[in-house]
């Protein structure tokens, strides 16, 4: 985090003297001089009558003239202008103060993450804050003036939404895969930690993920309902019905966020019991696998396993307790995995002893054994019935096993990072909580001076608004993430290329669910017209076509990043041709 901390710094250097400089500017007029150089000397040939009305004339466009040129600015001081260059500055120094909010309020969720953990504060909380800057920009952007003026601004939004979401997918996921490949397995289909010795090879390199990565893309995909729905309903031919439609799929984006918080609560509490049932399955294939209780036509041989019951018990009372199951456990060393021996024994004594006396008698291990067996079989691919291919669905369930826990990897601390926690946590919070009040001010201040100058320069160039956002204000809001998703990747490790696209895929959640909850409830409140079907159709194909291509595969060769990049320039040619082409809108 130190150097999270003096980029802030150094950021913190340029804004002062921005914020400075915004202050002191003030609107200026100007207007161009009707007059011909040569108007100004008399020769003594010119009607006066006729000079006189000219010259009335020409004042009176130039005032007119003049007059219509003029802007309103934001909140009664800061800097406004009708010409091209001047809103494209403001543009720049708008969209630099938003991605400085968007930093500070990153980097203080990374700070309070350290100090409070997961749970509601990574579930809850660091989500929304990292939705913060969007959010406010589509909320301001159908807020201000008139009805009519709400209507044409909150194109603005639309266009927010939609390019933050497919920069994401596209661009910056593309991007993650480029720097963050390495070497493929061609027998596991899997990537090597830090080795990049096939450079450029479009099947030879690439990066995996773990499966936590695949159910993070299929909530991503399934967050896209609100937008199918409320679009299918403005099928509806009265205004009432699509009014109604919006209600709907600002109550259904609602319930999927507050879903969606709720999973992310939970989640670690999820993982860990589902990696501590995959190293229990490990244990049982282990055994299985290692204890060679199977005799030649595949059958439970119940000699041996009457003469390994013999062996465990050591004090020969003809039942097993913990303490013998644990010597068990210990002596067939488990290669593959490091765990809590005794939470195995604890599980191993679950399954066995079915009288709860906390002791398993012979009848006891062999049923036990046999279940086992005919579990393994059913996962392996196999029936139950003994057979000559039982030894190799018996080697399927244990291959697996290893895959299946290889996916659920714990994270692994990086290099730098001590798992010694916060040293001083009150100055720490202290300060997090000063980073995230003023990226949280400055957003809220200068989004709709953003707004109102990507306004602006849409009316000077004649450039529709929805581009100009689509383009430009994702750079500002995202930019942040984006440099730290790249930089993460760049590291070459399955842990770290797990955390950077899943963070990718909860971002765009959060655009699908809570960020289309604000644009929802503006256009319902405000009873503005849902005119948006090319923008949603551009979300909803990118957000299926990369949620679909991660749901199902852990691995992705270094092509699939031209598959990503791909779909940006064809977002913005299918929203022009449906639009200004076909006349959807």
């Amino acid at each position: 985090m130190r150097n999270s901390f003096s980029f802030n710094r150094r950021h913190l250097v340029l804004t002062i003297p921005i914020l400075l400089l915004l202050l002191l500017i003030t609107t200026v007029h100007s207007r161009y001089s009707p007059f011909d150089p040569s108007d100004l000397i008399s020769d003594g040939a010119h009607n006066n009558q006729s000079l006189n009305q000219t010259t009335s004339s020409l004042f009176h466009l130039a005032l007119e003239s003049s007059a219509e040129e003029t802007c309103e600015q934001t909140y009664g001081f800061l800097p406004c202008t009708t010409t091209v260059i001047g809103n494209l500055f403001l543009i720049l120094v708008y969209g630099y103060l938003m991605f400085f909010a968007a930093t500070y309020l990153s980097s203080g969720s990374e700070l309070l993450l350290q100090i409070l953990g997961p749970g509601i504060i990574g579930g809850l909380f660091l989500p929304i804050l990292g939705a913060l800057p969007d959010a406010l920009l589509i909320l301001v952007s159908g807020l201000s003036g008139s009805t009519e003026t709400a209507q044409s601004q909150v194109s603005v939004g639309m266009g927010l939404l939609a390019g933050s979401t497919v920069m994401l997918l596209t661009v910056i996921w593309g991007s993650c895969v480029v720097v963050g490949k390495c070497d493929m397995l061609e027998t596991e289909n899997s990537a090597i930690d830090r080795k990049d010795t096939k450079r450029f090879s479009l099947t030879g390199s690439g990066v995996s993920t773990d499966i936590w990565t695949c159910y993070a893309a299929r909530i991503m995909a399934i967050s896209v309902l609100p937008f199918i729905v409320v679009q299918l309903l403005q099928t509806l031919h009265s205004t009432s019905g699509r009014h109604l439609a919006v209600l709907i799929g600002l109550i259904l984006s609602l319930a999927i966020l507050i879903t969606y918080c709720l999973y992310q609560v939970f989640q670690p509490w999820i993982q860990e019991r589902k990696l501590k049932y995959t190293r229990h399955k490990l244990v049982m294939s282990g055994i299985l696998k290692h204890l060679r209780i199977l005799t030649d036509d595949g059958s439970l041989d119940t000699d041996v396993v009457k003469k390994l019951f013999r062996t465990i018990d050591e004090n020969g009372d003809d039942r097993l307790s913990a303490s013998e199951l644990k010597a068990l456990v210990i002596g067939i060393r488990f290669e593959e995995i490091d765990f809590d021996k005794d939470d195995a024994v604890s599980k191993l004594m679950k399954d066995f002893d079915t009288s709860n006396d906390n002791y398993i008698d012979e009848t006891e291990f062999s049923n036990g054994i046999q279940k086992w067996h005919d579990k393994a079989m059913r996962v392996g691919g196999g029936s139950p019935d003994p057979g000559p291919r039982t030894h190799k669905y018996l080697d399927n369930f244990h291959d697996k096993t290893k895959k299946a826990h290889a996916l659920l990897r714990p994270q692994e601390p990086e290099e730098g990072q001590s798992d010694e926690g916060v040293k001083n946590p009150r100055w720490t919070s202290f300060k997090a909580s000063l980073m995230l009040l003023a990226g949280a001010v400055i957003a809220a201040a200068f989004a709709d001076p953003l707004v109102d100058a990507v306004d602006n320069f849409s009316d000077a160039t004649s450039i529709p608004t929805f581009f100009i956002s689509f383009i430009a204000l994702p750079l500002a809001t995202n930019s942040s993430e984006a440099v730290s998703a790249i930089i993460f990747a760049s590291r070459k490790k399955v842990t770290t290329a797990s955390l950077t696209f899943s963070e990718l895929y909860g971002a765009v959640t959060m655009n699908n669910v809570l960020c289309l909850a604000v644009f929802l409830a503006l256009v319902y409140f405000r009873e503005l017209t849902w005119d948006f079907s090319a923008e949603v159709l551009v979300i909803c194909i990118v957000c299926v076509v990369m949620g679909a291509f991660a749901s199902f595969r852990t691995t992705f060769p270094l092509w699939t990043s031209f598959l990503a990049f791909f779909l940006y320039p064809f977002s913005l040619v299918l929203v022009y041709v449906l639009d200004y082409v076909l006349g959807w809108s």
